[in-house]
């Protein structure tokens, strides 16, 4: 029995990839490089060759057969897996490295120990977006995320960075203008930092029913960044990640004065499957995980 791949041009799969991928001749065309006639031909070839048609022709764009779905995501799965192979093989460690990662994680966490991994990789220039978006890593120029969440993101390889929880955290000095905060119920009455909802729902977890709004001035931003920041000047009780301001709670500068946290879904490094041996990418899982290993021991 012949092999079919042998009567079908390599080329031929890379132009139905594209075209099948953004839906359109002409953007396949832009992308590869062809003009839109050359595209149109090698899917008219593919199909005479299948003997089925894979696209159906509309006006602004192209739609797939159901024998195109199916061949589609074969093709793009072995596209990928090929392009993965070839950028194994050329690769180098240097490069730009795009991270893609929470604002509170960036500032809190990540930022003050990069510079460790510039040093240990100077080859490696490192591009790094901060955004509260999910930044889809198959469509978007980016290497590696840090996200919140379960884990389970399809297609994505993922690794456990540490949990995400919200407690209540504030200054020594707030504590101990509040009576040294020593039960959950002493904090209905404080000045809080934050959402009432989140709030009400920590209460709630502490076993505190009916917590009303914040008594004096309501502060909330869409940061825990400046929330936090807000409790360590002693301005009243933020919730905050205990993961993120480790540092700060080490020194004495916040203290968690109880122990009902949250959840709020873990961190995780996360970046596609295909490319899971990519020097650069490798090279940064190595040094991060070893990192959060670090924090844990200390």
């Amino acid at each position: 029995m012949s092999d079919p791949l042998a009567q079908i041009p390599l080329s031929a799969i890379r132009v139905f990839e594209a075209a099948a991928r953004l839906r359109s001749f002409t953007r396949a065309a832009e992308e590869l490089g062809i003009t839109q006639a050359a595209v149109s031909w090698q899917v008219k070839a593919l199909e005479k060759r299948l003997d089925q048609p894979l696209f159906v022709r509309l006006p602004r764009e192209v739609a797939l057969t159901a024998s195109g779905e199916r061949l589609a995501r074969a093709a793009s799965e072995a596209v990928g897996l090929l392009r993965a192979a070839l950028t194994d093989l050329t690769e180098t460690e240097d490069g730009v490295l795009s991270i893609t990662t929470l604002t509170s994680y960036a500032t809190q966490w990540l930022a003050p120990r990069l510079g460790d991994f510039q040093l240990a990789h100077p080859g490696i220039a490192v591009r790094l977006e901060v955004s509260s978006r999910v930044v889809d890593l198959q469509r978007e120029p980016f290497d590696v995320a840090i996200r919140a969440g379960r884990g389970d993101w399809p297609g994505l390889e993922a690794h456990h960075l540490g949990p995400s929880v919200l407690t209540a955290l504030c200054s020594p000095g707030f504590a101990r203008a509040h009576g040294g905060l020593k039960r959950p119920q002493d904090l209905l009455n404080a000045p809080r930092i934050g959402e009432d909802a989140e709030w009400a729902q920590w209460f709630e977890a502490a076993g505190v029913a009916s917590a009303g709004p914040a008594p004096g001035a309501r502060l909330a931003t869409d940061s825990q960044v400046i929330e936090v920041g807000l409790a360590l000047a002693g301005q009243g009780a933020a919730l905050g990640s205990p993961f993120l301001w480790a540092r700060e709670l080490a020194e004495g500068r916040l203290v968690q004065p109880f122990a009902t946290a949250m959840p709020y879904g873990d961190y995780w490094l996360v970046y596609l499957k295909d490319r899971r041996r990519a020097p650069k990418i490798a090279a940064f899982r190595r040094w991060l995980l070893a990192q959060v290993a670090a924090d844990g021991e200390a």
